[in-house]
């Protein structure tokens, strides 16, 4: 009799027609064992491929909100790109347009202000990834950004040394009038002159004031002291010239005498010397001419820092008088 709760296998055998006990080997036993471990082994790996592919760890979800919150940056940094682009656009506008040409410079070449970072690679290595393109866009327009910034801050270094030299040029340029107001009054003009002593018309490279002698003359604009001919030229007399630098010249005749020696450095209304009659003159007074580039211009011209535009106008028609020059 077998033991209680055990329990056991039959079959009908036809020949004997009776029911036989079925005898299990321990190696059937083995083998059932080992198909049913296989069968679940297998099944177990099914249903981990399942969840892998079709539901994410903490860690997989946690990386993916990261990828997200990088994704979501690049998209507002891109935004704040295109916001700092345009505000750029609207300087280098000012630049070209306003800035550089209140100096006169040329404004830069688009080609120069757009010029491209590197070559077809320098993006090679933000390829193959899921957001490659994203990357790509925003790494161009930070490389484009870069360039432009870089290009409009030499622009303004440039601007600025053009800003130094103009407030240097606007001070150098002759503006005054030589003699001060009341002092002197100007009796004839720059053009055809009655020569005082040969009585015939010649061109008159200047104008002449008429003063007191020893009324003081001061130089019209910044300049260093360069007169040929150790200070006296043919038919001026005891001179000074001065060279302001940009073109420009200007030279006192007739002086009595002078106050500052070759080679220094003047300023705007310094005294450099006080009205005489020396040289070819028939009376005390200051000759004085603008020379620009070489070729000598109407002084009176020059006057606009001194004189409204009434009393501008004034002198203008005095000195385009023709009247007998005095030297």
């Amino acid at each position: 009799m077998s033991k209680k709760g055990k329990k056991h296998h039959y079959h009908f055998n036809t020949k004997s027609l009776t029911f036989e006990k079925v005898k299990v080997s321990i190696k059937d036993k083995v083998s059932k064992v080992l198909f049913i471990g296989a069968a679940g082994l297998v099944f177990s790996a099914i249903v981990m491929l399942f969840a892998y592919n079709f539901f994410s760890s903490p860690k997989e979800k946690m990386l993916q909100r990261e990828i997200d919150q990088y994704k979501l940056q690049y998209e507002v940094l891109n935004e704040r790109f295109d916001r700092i682009n345009a505000v750029l656009s609207d300087i280098e506008n000012r630049d070209d347009n306003i800035y550089r040409t209140i100096f006169e410079a040329e404004p830069i070449p688009s080609s120069v202000r757009e010029a491209s970072y590197g070559g077809a690679n320098r993006y090679a290595k933000f390829e193959g990834f899921d957001n490659s393109e994203l990357i790509i866009k925003t790494t161009k327009k930070l490389d484009i950004l870069s360039r432009k910034l870089y290009v409009q801050s030499k622009s303004y270094d440039e601007v600025l040394e053009l800003a130094k030299s103009k407030t240097k040029m606007m001070s150098s340029i002759p503006a005054i009038v030589p003699i001060r107001n009341g002092a002197g009054k100007i009796c004839s003009g720059f053009g055809y002159r009655l020569h005082p002593i040969y009585k015939t018309l010649q061109m008159h490279p200047g104008i002449d004031i008429i003063s007191p002698r020893g009324t003081p003359i001061y130089a019209t604009g910044d300049g260093i002291v360069q007169t040929p001919g150790g200070g006296r030229l043919s038919g001026y007399g005891i001179c000074v010239v001065i060279n302001h630098g940009y073109g420009y010249q200007t030279l006192y005749g007739h002086m009595s005498r002078k106050s500052v020696n070759e080679g220094a450095k003047v300023k705007r209304g310094q005294l450099i010397g006080y009205v005489g009659s020396t040289g070819m003159s028939t009376a005390p007074h200051l000759h004085y001419e603008v020379w620009k580039n070489g070729t000598k211009m109407n002084p009176v011209n020059y006057f606009y820092n001194d004189l409204s535009p009434d009393e501008y106008q004034k002198v203008l028609e005095l000195s385009s008088k023709v009247t007998q020059s005095l030297s």
